[in-house]
């Protein structure tokens, strides 16, 4: 109340407050929600991924490209990557596809995110590189389909878990 009696601005500012603290609020839900999703499906890819590369096929990679590989992996290329390619999942699957009904959209958007990076990567190498392995090729572009498809999928999880905020 002013001096010169209650101009109603007193209710608009405590408006403009309430909009700001909503507004605040519903923002920070966002972030939380498709930060968990990013995370979840980081979380999947990279332990799917120690587990392919480093034990189930890491025999095929040794006979099919040993004298390529490094002794050690590079630690800040592979941290790049991990971060990346959720991001991927993110932009052009999970978010786009997040308030389809059902999984097929989402499953078949994952599965042609992951067939058409990692098939990049190794067409580039089969195209560039000399002696590169057909065979490993195809299985690494089937891996891609696959841990794509599952890190989606625990990202979709999250989305659907959490609402539309």
């Amino acid at each position: 109340m002013h001096a010169f009696g209650n101009t109603g601005s007193d209710r608009v500012g405590a408006g403009w407050l309430w909009l700001i603290v909503a507004t605040h609020h519903e923002l920070r839900t966002y972030v939380i929600r498709y930060i968990t999703c990013y995370a979840a499906s980081m979380i999947v890819m990279v332990a799917l991924d120690l587990l392919w590369l480093g034990v189930i096929a890491k025999p095929l990679y040794q006979q099919g490209i040993g004298h390529l590989m490094a002794a050690r992996p590079n630690v800040p290329a592979a941290v790049m990557f991990y971060a990346m390619f959720p991001l991927g999942l993110m932009v052009f699957v999970l978010v786009p596809h997040e308030s389809a009904a059902g999984w097929s959209k989402t499953v078949f958007a994952a599965a042609l995110f992951g067939l058409f990076t990692y098939a990049t990567y190794d067409l580039t190498n089969l195209a560039t590189l000399k002696d590169w392995p057909v065979s490993l090729s195809i299985i690494d572009v089937l891996w891609g389909v696959f841990v794509s498809t599952v890190s989606a999928a625990a990202g979709t999880t999250v989305l659907r878990h959490f609402g539309n905020g």
